[in-house]
């Protein structure tokens, strides 16, 4: 029973990261018809910001906040000077856009930080475990968990009570109509670019909390899990990207906690493949709609 619970909560844990990434990935796709490569490099800008917070002397929450509005600038800049110019060009164009602004991140991080791992300290706070319940229950798996629940609740509020929100979720279901309605589209698109950033800046933080250090690629893995998580939870649909990280997150701590040794390597194939089969069944993804693939 233990170890149902800790894996459940490991896998709440990862799956809430993932969603956060993918949500920050399915909120720009919905305006601007984008996959972002280069929302995995806000992760590494919140690391670095942290880093250099902390070299500085600064408290871990100060270098907490500065690591995230970071991420929050980068991504509004990010939306202003590289995506902004190609809008109305073809969907590869833009693709081939963040590609190109990825790679310039990750040789700017290269040549004038370090290719190496820099060492971020992790407070004692996110060390060990709580009691809940009668359950250890590791501690940056509680305050993940926590922190990932509290930013889609204020999130959802912001969708659905704010005129700004409700225009994003109109945008989200059909931009040009939206436009026509006298939305403003720059306000949209850079809201859902700092949105995005937001989500990434967080989830940042949670990723370096577990791994202590930060690194050019730190952000290449996560975007891709969340690009995944995006497509099995439904291109365009915002709901289905979360649902999509957590499924994802639990198939992956579940294959490894309960997958035979010998498969253990294989892991990371046999999840995908679970994931091919499930978008075999609902090519739409999970929560797509037919009509929302672009």
């Amino acid at each position: 029973m233990d170890i149902l619970v800790q894996q459940t909560v490991n896998a709440l844990s990862l799956g809430g990261t993932y969603a956060l990434l993918a949500l920050g990935l399915a909120m720009v796709f919905s305006v601007l018809g984008l996959i972002n490569f280069a929302h995995g490099d806000l992760m590494t800008i919140t690391g670095y910001g942290m880093f250099f917070c902390i070299v500085a002397g600064l408290p871990f929450p100060v270098a907490v906040i500065v690591g995230i509005l970071a991420a929050v600038f980068a991504a509004v800049l990010m939306e202003r000077i590289a995506f902004r110019p190609v809008r109305d060009a073809s969907t590869a164009t833009m693709l081939l856009t963040s590609f190109a602004v990825s790679t310039i991140l990750h040789m700017l991080f290269q040549n004038l930080i370090s290719a190496r791992p820099r060492p971020i300290p992790i407070p004692s706070m996110f060390a060990g475990a709580i009691d809940i319940l009668g359950f250890d229950i590791g501690a940056i798996q509680a305050i993940s968990i926590c922190a990932t629940a509290l930013l889609l609740f204020a999130l959802t509020m912001f969708l659905r009570r704010s005129m700004l929100g409700i225009a994003m979720r109109a945008a989200s279901l059909d931009f040009p109509t939206t436009r026509l309605m006298g939305i403003n589209a720059n306000a949209v698109i850079s809201t859902a670019f700092a949105i995005s950033g937001l989500l990434a800046g967080v989830a940042g933080v949670l990723w370096l909390a577990q791994r202590g250090s930060v690194d050019p690629l730190m952000g290449f893995l996560p975007v891709l899990k969340a690009f995944i998580a995006v497509v099995l939870g439904g291109l365009g649909s915002l709901s289905g990207a979360v649902v999509g990280g957590l499924v994802l997150g639990i198939i992956e701590v579940g294959l490894r906690a309960f997958l035979p040794e010998e498969l253990l390597p294989f892991r990371e194939s046999i999840a995908l493949s679970l994931v091919i089969i499930l978008l075999l069944i609902r090519p739409e993804g999970l929560l797509g709609r037919k009509e929302a693939i672009r």
